[in-house]
This record gives C-alpha cells, structure tokens and sequence, in this order.
C-alpha cells in the first residue's frame, strides 16, 4: 500500500473498496462504546493506584515518598508524551490492534510493578505502563468519535469524561482499601483487569474510520472506505486551525485551576484542626469533605446534552456552553473556599464514625449545606468543558486528525495540571506570612480560580472560529465522498 496526494494536505491510502466490518447492530455497537468508555477509566484506575500506596511502598523499597512522587511525576509526562507518538499512528493505521497492545502494555507494567524487588525496578514497571496508558484515551478517543453522531457527541463524551474521573477515584479507593495490607495486591488485581480488556477488545465492532460523519454515511455503507489518513505535512495545518490553538491552549489556564483543587482536602483538613480536631481526624474530614464535594462532575452529563442541544440551534453553541459554564462557575468557587463551615464530628473516632458524622452534618449544619450545594453548582458548571471539548475536537477536525489533537490537547492539560497543583502549593508558602492557616489556603486557591477567565475567554474565541471550520470539514468530507 502506498500513500499519495489525495485532497488538500491529505495522506491517502490507495487501495480498493472494502466491505464493511462485521457487526455493527446496534447492541454490537453499543457494547464497543461501553467498552472503550470503560478501559477510559481503568487507565485511571492505573494512574490512581499509586499515591495512596506512597508509604508501603517506600518502606518496602527503602526509598523516600518524595522518590515515589517522582515516578508518578514522571509516569503522567511520558504518558502524555507517548500519546502524541500512539495517536498519530493511530491516525495513520488500523486502531483496533494499536488499542489492544497498548492495553496489554499497561497490564504487563502494572504486572512488573507487583512483581518489583527495588525501586529502579519499580519505577520502570511503571514507565512501561505509562507508555501503554498513552494508547488508551488518544486513540481511544478516535475510535469513539467515529461510533456516535455528531448531533449525540456532547452526550456520551460527557460518559467518556466522566469514566476518567471515576476511575481515579477508583484507583484512590482500590489502592488505599485493597493495598492496606499488601501493596502488591491492587497490582495483581489491575493486571488481571488489564488482561480481561484485552480480551473484550476481541469482541468490539471493527469500526471504520469516518463512519459517523452522515457526508460519508451513504458511501461507506454502499462499501467505499474512506481510505484517507494523516501525514507530517498535515501537522502544520492542524495547528494552523484556528478553533485548534484555542482548544489546545485553553488546557494551560483551566488544568492550572483544575491542578490546584487537588489541595481542597487539605483545606478541609486545615479548617477542622483550626477547630481543635486532631491530626488524624482532620485528614479524614479533609478527604470526605472533599470526595463529596466532587459530586457535581457527574452533572457533566447535562453539560454534554445542553451542548448537543445548542449546537443543533447554531454552531457555536458547544463553545458557547463551556465558555459560560467555566466564567459562572467562578463566583460558587469563590464562595465555597471562603463561606464558614461548623465542623461536628467525633474526635479520635473510627473513620466510618466520621464519615458518618459528616454526611449527616449536611442536614443538620447550614453552613456545610451551603458548602455543599455550592461546590455542586461550581462542579456542574466547569463539568460542561469536558464533554464539549471532547466534541468540539470532533467537530472541527476530519476523522484522520482527531486522535492526534486530542493527544496535543492532552499533553498541554498536563502541563497546565503540574503546573497549578505545584505552585499552587509554593503560594500557599508564600501566603502564609500575611494570612495564618487555613486563610492561606482559601485565598492561594481563590486566586488560581483566576485562571478560569482566560480560558472562558479562549473558548468565547472558539465559538467565534469554529463555524467556519465546521464548515470546512463538511465542505471537505462531501468533496472525499464524491470521490469514495
């Protein structure tokens, strides 16, 4: 197979008509959809398994938590990295297969991180899984794009964004309860999973590229392939598109704030001991003030539908819809870092007495209440970025570029994550001086909320470029079917 000319910057891989996959029913494509969305999140479940294991292991290993901060570090850059290099192939070739070894590579790096006998060992166990990881969401993402309908993307990319952050919260939970005793289990169980994955792969709908797109529909049914794939030269033009740079350079600003949230705990934690709870007490308060308080990310889901919904009205709509949820939700963040909470609890009791304490404290005190319901409204409203970025990356790229800018896109998220979760940490240092704890932490986390208004301002600018290249895809995809 050779690759030539074939539409204005495009790679085309010259070969003859293919018959369509086997499959494809809708409960076929319904389980490969529920598929993908769940491997989404055990490459979280991955990611998330070592932090809460920082102690065991480094008494197993005779290391630092400092060092295994580092491997975590470490592991989400090459893993942002590796997706680069994992899309654009995807992009270029069939994905199915590329999914299945990158599945398989992270199950045998969470496999050898099990089986490690020092650090070094360890830590490239873990780098192993990172590159594997890499493969997941990028190509992933592609695969995805082209099962669903442009007109129901918000929705279940809303699912897709969703599954991420429960399976963070999974690995947290898995590694934490299942790695009390032995911090290897987690481990074993994960690469069990992973090779579970693999095997469901098997099964998928072998989904052709561009098949969603309605352009393509009537040609790819009658057999035609669309045979069209990215090549370096499409690189320039990629970045070239305007509502591109915007999507892409919005990760800086919004995972600056997203990254500093990671400390809300913290504050949490500050206010009780601030309260006179104890150490112990105030870490558990901390993180069940603070799991619950992530309850709005589920309200991304509405996020996703009142995209759909506005980009049926005009194509502006989804970056319409993300651009006011990230400015409105501003103001709830402001208010929660700062609104007074009564914290009631038992202090010295069992973890589950306080967790206990602290559910009912949201009936019986006001001020956590309110705490609660703005934190709610403040998640509701940044949520709707996810499911409408994920759709916009869709909507105004054609099929061969989406894993590759999706990937772009995320290498710069982690820039900006790492970047507002450690500064974030050195304000709260530099704050200390002016406003005693846990002031300092409610003001160091109000002012990185900050970051939200540019990137309200660049998806308004995306709402503004990103008709005209909707337009240009749909131009360009109905010029390819003519020539399928």
């Amino acid at each position: 197979m050779t690759v030539t000319s074939g539409g204005p910057g495009q790679g085309r891989a010259q070969s003859g008509p293919r018959p369509p996959g086997r499959g494809g029913g809708p409960a076929h494509r319904l389980y490969s959809v529920v598929v993908f969305v769940l491997l989404a999140s055990l490459d979280n479940v991955a990611i998330g398994l070592v932090p809460p294991l920082y102690g065991p292991i480094s008494d197993a290993f005779g290391v630092s938590g400092r060092l295994l901060g580092l491997v975590t570090a470490v592991s989400f850059l090459v893993s942002a990295v590796a997706a680069v290099g994992w899309a654009y192939v995807g992009d270029r070739t069939n994905r199915k297969p590329l999914l299945m070894v990158g599945t398989l590579l992270w199950a045998a790096g969470t496999g050898g991180s099990a089986l490690a006998g020092g650090y070094l060992t360890f830590l490239a166990a873990q780098l192993v899984a990172a590159v594997g990881l890499g493969a997941v969401g990028s190509v992933g993402f592609s695969v995805v794009t082209d099962l669903i309908s442009p007109t129901r993307r918000g929705l279940v990319m809303s699912f897709w964004g969703l599954s991420q952050g429960i399976g963070t919260l999974a690995g947290t939970l898995v590694g934490g309860l299942l790695g009390a005793a032995d911090w290897r289990r987690p481990f074993l169980l994960l690469t069990g999973v992973g090779l579970a994955a693999t095997l469901a792969y098997l099964f998928t709908y072998d989904v052709r590229r561009g098949q969603s797109e309605p352009e393509l529909a009537g040609r790819l049914d009658a057999g035609a392939e669309y045979d069209y794939r990215i090549s370096r030269a499409d690189l320039p033009r990629i970045l070239a598109r305007r509502t591109n740079r915007w999507l892409i350079l919005q990760g800086l600003t919004a995972q600056a704030a997203f990254g500093s949230l990671v400390w809300l705990p913290v504050l949490f934690a500050e206010r009780a001991e601030a309260q006179g709870y104890s150490t112990s007490t105030a870490v558990v308060v901390g993180s069940v003030f603070a799991t619950l308080f992530q309850l709005g990310g589920v309200l991304s889901i509405v996020g996703g539908l009142i995209g759909d919904a506005a980009q049926r009205r005009t194509p502006r709509g989804r970056a319409l819809v993300a651009a006011v949820g990230i400015l409105a939700a501003l103001p709830f963040y402001l208010v929660l870092f700062f609104v007074p909470v009564t914290i009631d609890v038992p202090d010295g009791a069992s973890g589950g007495a306080v967790v206990g304490a602290v559910l009912a404290s949201v009936f019986t005190e006001p001020s956590v209440g309110l705490s609660l319901l703005t934190a709610i409204v403040a998640l509701a409203l940044t949520s709707a970025n996810s499911p409408n970025w994920f759709a916009l990356i869709a909507d105004v790229n054609p099929p061969e570029h989406r894993g590759t800018v999706y990937s772009l896109g995320n290498l710069v998220n982690g820039v900006g994550r790492a970047a507002g979760n450690g500064l974030v940490g050195v304000a709260f240092q530099g704050l200390r001086a002016a406003f005693p704890p846990p002031l300092n932490f409610a003001v160091g986390l109000a002012a990185f909320q900050l970051f939200f208004i540019p990137t309200g301002v660049m998806y308004w600018l995306a709402s503004r470029t990103s008709p005209e290249d909707i337009d240009n895809v749909h131009d360009l995809l109905h010029t390819r079917a003519d020539r399928l």
